[in-house]
């Protein structure tokens, strides 16, 4: 693999034509080709250099998602973006030799004294596409993995966050060969063609309705895929567990970013003894968080005027089917629209039929359901589709232990919300439509290698047996193996 660009001249940028972008891809592929994948040495200096290149420009980060959004809390931009990835590149280098060294495996007695063992080599150029509500942690995040691995990439950021994505094309333009990573920009057309182009591995995070048309464009070239869709994340609680500290908790993982989180808690689940207590308690946690929302600059916007549309079309909806809407709005702020800083919002007793028991909510608006036992709450999460996070709060250890056996999620945080995705040692992913593979950890090394198996042959051996003409001692040996 080349080595970064070192020098102070400006550096090239990919075009997002698809002419260029499948000349683009065929260089990175040429370039890869027939060469020894890179050693350790190299792929630390890659993930040394990202690091750097972050760290360097987290505050510039930081300013382009809060222009993208029209207000980002800062906190949780340089946290979930910045600290959450240099995490992520740390935990890579420090096991990354670990994670390289072959594995040895075992050869059956009748092959011995022969071995066997498998390798991790690079797959090539992977493609990455990127959301928009985490768009610098979901762009680098799998191409850490990915660098890891010892391949090549390239990114193709959201178009509704167009200042960073161009801080991304910036960044990686400075610290990577044009031939090793490149950012490609530009509205869903250039999306579309980058999903068909016969990259070694594709992968997509964004809405599950797209993650189809994504799938399906990959095919064409038998690409093989990591989808991160996401879905509704149910929380239930449980009748042992306090209601102020879940409430706390939950309005936490429901707040952050607004909401636009693809694992953020995406309806509630209480006792239905515990419903008014728990909008009580609901209402006490916003407020200490946010003691104003229209000028809060930790209380961050909408990422746009079409999803703020579309979380009021929800509430609207649910109101007008009969549920009871609550807006928490500590201090009676007068919100102007345009800022898009949309109201905590509870919706309790929603319905089926209701948009917002419908759709993923990806904003601060949480329906909340009452359930008469557990089981009744676990039969509402198995009846809809696998969700990409599911969240239990309570302490009875064998009804933890019924949730997490009765249900199948991408991931689950007990006690808390969000928190399992932070973990570095942990894989992430979903299940059927929420998604497929994982990244992050050794599985993100793993997703993006070919798991080469190698069998070697010892200078004295038997297999001369399995080649004709058979004789006496291959009847011995199928005598000894599978009996008279």
């Amino acid at each position: 693999m080349t080595a970064a660009v070192t020098t102070n001249e400006a550096p090239k940028r990919a075009s997002s034509s698809s002419t260029d972008m499948a000349a683009l891809l065929d260089r990175m592929k040429k370039a890869q080709r027939g060469k020894k994948a890179p050693s350790y040495d190299e792929r630390m200096h890659h993930l040394e250099r990202l690091e750097k290149a972050i760290l360097r420009r987290k505050n510039a980060i930081a300013d382009a998602i809060s222009k993208d959004f029209g207000n980002r809390s800062r906190v949780e931009s340089l946290v979930a973006e910045c600290f959450v990835t240099v995490q992520a590149i740390r935990y890579a280098r420090e096991h990354l030799r670990e994670w390289m060294e072959p594995e040895e495996r075992q050869v059956g007695w009748a092959f011995m004294p022969a071995s066997a063992e498998v390798v991790y080599q690079p797959l090539g150029v992977v493609g990455i596409i990127s959301p928009w509500n985490y768009p610098v942690q979901l762009a680098l995040a799998p191409l850490v993995s990915a660098l890891a691995a010892g391949n090549r990439a390239m990114i193709k950021p959201a178009e509704f966050t167009p200042a960073t994505g161009e801080l991304l094309k910036d960044l990686i333009a400075e610290t990577f060969d044009p031939d090793h990573v490149a950012v490609i920009t530009g509205g869903p057309e250039v999306g579309e063609a980058f999903s068909k182009l016969p990259f070694d591995h594709l992968v997509f995070t964004g809405s599950t309705r797209v993650g189809k048309i994504v799938m399906r464009n990959a095919a064409e070239n038998l690409v093989p895929v990591t989808l991160e869709l996401g879905g509704k994340s149910p929380t239930i609680v449980g009748d042992d567990f306090s209601i102020d500290t879940a409430a706390t908790r939950i309005a936490m993982g429901k707040l952050y970013n607004a909401g636009q989180t693809c694992i953020a808690p995406d309806y509630v689940l209480l006792p239905e003894t515990k419903r008014e207590q728990f909008v009580t308690a609901f209402k006490n946690a916003v407020t200490k968080m946010f003691q104003t929302l229209a000028g809060n600059p930790d209380y961050t916007s909408v990422v746009n005027d079409k999803h703020y549309a579309r979380l009021k079309s929800y509430v609207d909806d649910a109101k007008n089917k009969g549920a009871k809407v609550v807006e928490i709005n500590p201090h009676a702020d007068t919100i102007d629209p345009s800022s898009r800083k949309f109201v905590p919002t509870l919706v309790l007793d929603p319905t089926e039929e209701m948009l917002c028991m419908q759709d993923e909510i990806f904003g601060p608006v949480l329906p909340v359901k009452t359930y008469k036992e557990l089981g009744e709450a676990i039969a509402y999460v198995n009846d809809h589709d696998r969700p990409l996070a599911l969240y239990y709060f309570g302490h009875d250890r064998a009804k933890v232990d019924r949730v997490l056996n009765e249900t199948i999620s991408g991931g689950v945080s007990i006690n808390e919300t969000m928190l399992h995705v932070a973990q570095d040692d942990l894989p992430f992913g979903g299940v059927g439509p929420s998604g497929m593979g994982h990244y992050h950890a050794f599985e993100g090394f793993e997703a993006f290698s070919k798991k080469k198996p190698i069998f070697r042959q010892s200078r004295i051996n038997s297999a001369g047996l399995l080649r004709p003409p058979f004789g006496k001692a291959v009847d011995l040996f199928l005598r000894a193996v599978l009996g008279k």
